[in-house]
């Protein structure tokens, strides 16, 4: 499947109910800054695919679910932030 233009390429990759994750080959670092802020995906890999880190989060956009796993955004799904002020005089 052949691409007329880089903005072609992002409708195209988002032209789905899924956003789970996508990939991105290219030697020009500006069309990959340009896909990545582009895509609406939770994971993009460029130059590469399928590659994975436990501190690094995971997750979709779209029909794909909410929320993160992996890394410190999953730490959201099971804690609730409270802040408490003291004097301690």
């Amino acid at each position: 499947m052949k691409f007329t233009d880089v903005n072609d390429a992002i409708r195209r990759g988002n032209n789905t109910m899924y956003g789970l994750a996508a990939g991105v080959w290219s030697r020009d670092i500006g069309t990959v800054n340009k896909m990545v802020a582009g895509l609406r995906a939770g994971t993009v890999w460029v130059n590469c695919y399928n590659v994975f880190t436990n501190s690094a989060p995971f997750g979709g956009f779209k029909s794909s679910g909410i929320g993160r796993e992996l890394g410190e955004y999953a730490l959201s799904n099971y804690t609730e932030v409270k802040t408490v002020i003291s004097s301690l005089k």
